[in-house]
């Protein structure tokens, strides 16, 4: 499959998104999250992902401040996300002002809904009335499954750009992907290294990367692209964020795609959003 690092998935509104975004996920030091944003914007990633529950919007919003691009803002690709206990029509325009502020900007490219709980639909058209104003490009969500899709739609005037979920070698949502795919809806990895690092010791995984001469994080990055995700991978350590957007100067054979698609034993790493003791935890 012939990508570059210059290009986007194209959303059903027109808007884009790059293939590659840096996630700022558990970046609560100032000084640790400025430098891997900066570090990540002079390597070519032009989209970054946060979200209120990380703490670090105001780290990001400087970080863009002090990007050292043309045009920064104009150039980047912002998501930011609607914690749990912000749910509420009333709530999320209140949230939303707070994300806003705390990013010092004056618009969002995209907006997503957290979790799905409680009063997802009420917030939904709050965030449908924020698109409208023109101050997010974009409104997405986050965990969905497809029950929780096909609920949002029996009330939502706008359908969601994007889903992201949990997505990796173990967990490959193929499915969801399918139905996101239907819905002409982005499906964008989250943690698409997995957690807890049990990937990085495959044998098949190390015999990929030896046949290519690179790392399994990047044959992993790489099979997410091939099967058409977006991908957000944190780090914090220069030399991995700068390996985790070299993606693009090889590519994975049908093979060695199918080998990978076998690791699949649709176990989760993160939570369920069926969970209902973990949907309970968080509302709190």
């Amino acid at each position: 499959m012939d990508l570059k690092v210059t290009d986007t998935k194209k959303f059903h509104n027109g808007q884009e998104i790059p293939l590659v975004g840096l996630g700022v996920w558990k970046m609560r030091d100032e000084k640790e999250a400025i430098e891997a944003i900066q570090v990540a914007i002079e390597s070519g990633y032009r989209a970054i992902d946060t979200a209120k529950v990380y703490e670090n919007e105001e780290y990001v919003g400087q970080a863009i401040r002090e990007a050292g691009i043309a045009r920064a803002r104009e150039a980047l690709t912002i998501t930011s996300k609607l914690w749990n206990a912000d749910h509420g029509y009333d709530e999320t325009l209140r949230a939303f002002d707070t994300t806003l502020k705390k990013l010092q900007l004056d618009y969002l490219d995209l907006y997503l809904i957290h979790w799905p709980v409680l009063a997802y639909k009420d917030s939904w058209r709050a965030m449908e009335r924020l698109y409208n104003e023109g101050l997010i490009k974009s409104i997405g969500v986050s965990n969905f499954h497809q029950h929780h899709l096909e609920n949002l739609f029996t009330t939502a005037n706008e359908k969601p750009v994007i889903d992201q979920i949990e997505i990796h070698p173990l967990l490959s949502q193929k499915p969801l992907k399918a139905y996101l795919e239907s819905q002409d809806i982005v499906h964008e990895a989250w943690s698409p290294l997995a957690q807890g690092g049990e990937l990085l010791k495959n044998q098949t995984l190390q015999r990929i990367a030896n046949k290519y001469n690179v790392t399994i994080p990047q044959v992993i990055l790489r099979w997410h692209l091939n099967n058409g995700s977006v991908i957000i991978p944190k780090s914090v350590t220069p030399e991995r964020i700068r390996a985790n957007i070299d993606l693009f100067g090889f590519d994975l054979a049908t093979s060695d795609m199918a080998e990978i698609d076998a690791l699949n034993k649709d176990e989760r790493k993160g939570s369920n959003p069926d969970s209902e003791e973990f949907l309970a935890r968080v509302w709190k």
